[in-house]
C-alpha cells in the first residue's frame, strides 16, 4: 500500500484528530465508539462538499447536545487550511467546502497511485472465503450458473483489493443421487459408443450430448467389459470418471469468464473422511444434537407418514424455525449434515464465509447459519458468515425467450452465450442490477451501440478518453498537471465524483455488494459524457482547446485520470477496458 492518502481518508483523519483534540481539552469524554462515524458527499451537493455525522453519534454517548458538539467540532474542522468553510445542518450534521486545491491535489494523486488509486488496507489482511457457482457436477455450465459465478468473482477481487485476503472455493456435489444418475447416463453414451442402439435418452437422465465424448473414453478404456454388467460392477468407477470429465467441463467454461478457483471441496471426500460423522459426535458433546422425531409434513394424512427417530440439531437454538435433521431414515447423510461439516471445513481456515446461492435457496439459509454458528461459536465468537442470494437469468433475443442448446439437452450453456457476445459484456451486464433483483439478458440489447446499454456507455467513455489522448499527442499536447489551476467548475464537478472511488471500494466490500462498483462506472461514465456534450455547442469546453495548449493540457489531464478510474473499476469487475469503438 502507498502512503499516499486520499481525499476521503485524509478527511476521516482530520475528524478523528479534531476529536482527538476535543477529547484533550475535556469537551469529550475518552474511549468513545467512533465505528459509526461517516464521511460522504451531502445528498445536495448545494449544501457543500463533504458531509459528517460525527457529532450526531457521538452527542449523546458524550451526553451532550448534538448541536453543541458539532459548533466545537466546527472550531476545529474550521482550521484545516484546505477548508473553505464548515457549517452545521439540522440536528448537528456537519458540511464542509473545500477549496478547488483540495480536489486538483486529488486528481494528482490519480496520477501518482495508478492502477491502485482506490485499493485500501480497510480489509487488514483478514481472510474471507468466498465459495461460489458450485453446481452439481453433471453437465457445463448454463446460463443459471453465470450470474452467481461473476458476483462471486467480482465480490472476491473487491475483498483482496480493500486488504482481505480471499480463498476462493467450489464445493463439489459429488456425493448425491444426482452423480449416480450422471454414471447411469455415461453408461447409456458408453453402450452407443460400443456400436449399440440406445435410442432416445430414458428419461430420468442426463441427455445432453456433451456425455458422448465421456461415453467414447469409457469404452476405449474398459472396452465392453461393462456392457452387459450390472450396474454395481460399474456404478462407481463411472461415477468417478464422469465427475472428472465434467469438473474439467466446467473448469474450461468458467476459464472463458475469467473465473479462477483456489479450492475445490469435494463433498465425497469431505464424507469419506469421517467429517460430518465427527461433527455430529462434537454436536452430540454439546447437547446440540438429539434423537427426536420431525412433525408431520403439512398437507399428509397419517397414512402417508410415518413418525421415525432421527437425529437433529437444535437449529432453532440459533434463530431457525425448527430443529432440522442432519441424517435420513436410511442413515444417509441429509444434504444439510453434510453441508454443515462443510461449512465447518471452511471456518478452519478463514476468518469469515460469503456463500453465493441461487435464490432457489433460500429456504436452506437459516439452517446453516445456524450451523455455523453452533459450530464455530463455542467460544462466543462465531465466524462471520453470510448468504448473498442470486436471482435467475432470463435469456432473451429481442424481447423473446431464446430456445435451449441441442448440445446441453434443456439449458443454454455459458460457452454459447460468451462466443456469441463476448466475456466483457456477459461480466458487466450480470452486475448492472442488485444480485436479488430478476434480470433480463436480451442478446439484442447486451451489444447494443447506445445510452441505454451500460456496458457500452462504460466502454465508450473509456475508449472516448483514449481517443483524445490520442489526439492531443499527435497534436503535440501531453496530459499536463502544471496549470491545472485552468480548470473550471464543471471539470471540478468531474473530480469531485471521480474522487468518491476509494469510499466506495471500501462500502462495496463491507456489504459485500460488487454490483455498486458498476453502478459507479455507470455514473462516471455519464459524467464523463455529459462533460464531452458540452463542447458541442461550446468549442471553449472542449478537452482541446485550439491555440491553448495549457488548458488542453490541464484537460487531457483530467481525461486521462478519469480514464484510469474507469480501468480501475472495470478491473475489479474482470472486464477489460478497451482503446477504441
Amino acid at each position: 500500500m502507498s502512503d499516499i492518502q486520499t481525499l476521503y481518508t485524509g478527511f476521516s483523519a482530520h475528524i478523528a484528530a479534531a476529536l482527538d483534540a476535543l477529547e484533550g481539552a475535556g469537551t469529550l469524554p475518552a474511549g468513545l465508539n467512533r465505528a459509526a462515524i461517516t464521511l460522504e458527499p451531502p445528498r445536495d451537493a448545494s449544501h457543500g462538499d463533504l458531509s459528517t455525522n460525527a457529532a450526531m453519534v457521538l452527542a449523546k454517548p458524550a451526553g451532550t447536545n448534538p448541536r453543541a458538539l458539532a459548533e466545537a467540532l466546527v472550531g476545529e474542522l474550521a482550521k484545516l487550511p484546505q477548508v473553505t468553510s464548515a457549517e452545521i445542518a439540522g440536528p448537528g450534521f456537519i458540511n464542509l467546502r473545500l477549496s478547488d486545491e483540495s480536489w486538483l491535489a486529488e486528481l494528482r494523486a490519480v496520477a501518482t497511485l495508478g492502477a491502485d488509486y482506490g485499493r485500501s488496507a480497510v480489509g487488514g489482511g483478514t481472510i474471507v472465503n468466498v465459495e461460489y457457482v458450485s453446481a452439481n457436477p453433471t453437465g457445463p455450465m448454463h446460463m443459471g450458473h453465470c450470474r452467481g459465478a461473476v458476483v462471486g468473482d467480482a465480490l472476491a477481487s473487491l475483498l483482496e483489493y480493500a486488504g482481505h485476503k480471499v480463498i476462493r472455493e467450489y464445493y463439489v456435489n459429488d456425493a448425491g443421487a444426482q452423480v449416480d444418475v450422471l454414471a447411469r447416463s455415461a453408461h447409456v453414451r458408453y453402450r452407443e459408443a460400443l456400436g449399440d442402439a440406445v435410442g432416445e435418452i430414458p428419461e430420468g437422465l442426463y441427455p445432453g450430448e456433451y456425455l458422448v465424448p465421456v461415453g467414447q473414453a469409457l469404452a476405449a478404456e474398459f472396452g465392453d467389459r461393462y456392457r452387459d454388467a450390472p450396474e454395481a460392477e460399474w456404478l462407481i468407477a463411472f461415477r468417478t470418471r464422469a465427475v472428472a470429465a465434467m469438473m474439467e467441463m466446467i473448469r474450461a467454461d468458467l476459464a472463458l469468464l475469467g473465473i479462477r478457483h483456489d479450492v475445490f471441496a469435494s463433498e465425497a471426500e469431505l464424507q469419506a473422511a469421517g467429517k460430518p460423522a465427527e461433527a455430529e459426535a462434537w454436536l452430540r458433546a454439546q447437547d446440540l444434537v438429539y434423537d427426536g422425531v420431525l412433525e408431520a409434513p403439512k398437507g399428509k394424512t397419517p397414512e402417508d407418514w410415518e413418525p421415525v427417530a432421527l437425529p437433529l440439531f437444535r437449529s432453532t437454538r440459533f434463530g431457525d424455525d425448527q430443529d432440522r435433521p442432519i441424517r435420513k431414515s436410511d442413515g444417509n447423510w441429509t444434504y444439510f449434515g453434510a453441508d454443515l461439516a462443510y461449512h465447518y471445513q471452511k471456518a478452519q481456515s478463514a476468518d469469515a464465509l460469503v456463500d453465493i446461492w441461487g435464490a432457489d435457496h433460500a429456504g436452506t439459509v437459516k439452517r446453516i447459519k445456524a450451523a455455523v454458528a453452533a459450530m464455530t461459536g463455542a467460544d462466543g465468537t462465531a465466524t462471520p458468515f453470510e448468504v448473498k442470494l442470486v436471482q435467475m437469468v432470463q435469456l432473451l433475443r429481442d424481447g423473446e425467450p431464446v430456445k435451449m442448446s441441442k448440445r446441453s439437452g434443456n439449458f443454454v450453456t455459458l460457452a454459447d452465450v460468451v462466443q456469441e457476445v463476448g466475456k466483457d459484456v456477459v461480466r458487466f451486464t450480470m452486475l448492472t442490477r442488485k444480485p436479488e433483483a430478476q434480470m433480463d439478458f436480451d442478446f439484442a440489447k447486451v451489444v447494443e451501440a447506445s445510452k441505454d446499454n451500460p456496458v457500452f456507455y462504460v466502454q465508450y467513455a473509456h475508449a472516448r478518453i483514449r481517443s483524445t489522448l490520442r489526439k492531443g499527442a499527435a497534436e503535440g499536447i501531453a496530459p499536463s498537471a502544471d496549470d491545472l489551476a485552468l480548470l473550471g467548475a464543471e471539470e471540478l464537478d468531474l473530480i469531485k465524483l471521480a474522487a468518491q472511488f476509494p469510499r466506495l471500494v471500501e462500502a462495496a466490500a463491507a456489504a459485500r455488494e460488487p454490483h455498486r462498483i458498476a453502478f459507479f462506472l455507470g455514473d462516471l461514465a455519464a459524467a464523463l459524457h455529459a462533460y464531452w456534450n458540452l463542447g458541442n455547442d461550446r468549442p471553449e469546453k472542449r478537452f482541446i482547446v485550439a491555440h491553448d495548449a495549457k488548458l488542453t493540457g490541464a484537460r487531457l489531464f483530467l481525461a486521462a485520470q478519469i480514464g484510469q478510474l474507469v480501468r480501475n473499476g472495470l478491473a475489479l469487475l474482470g472486464v477489460e477496458a478497451v482503446e477504441e469503438m
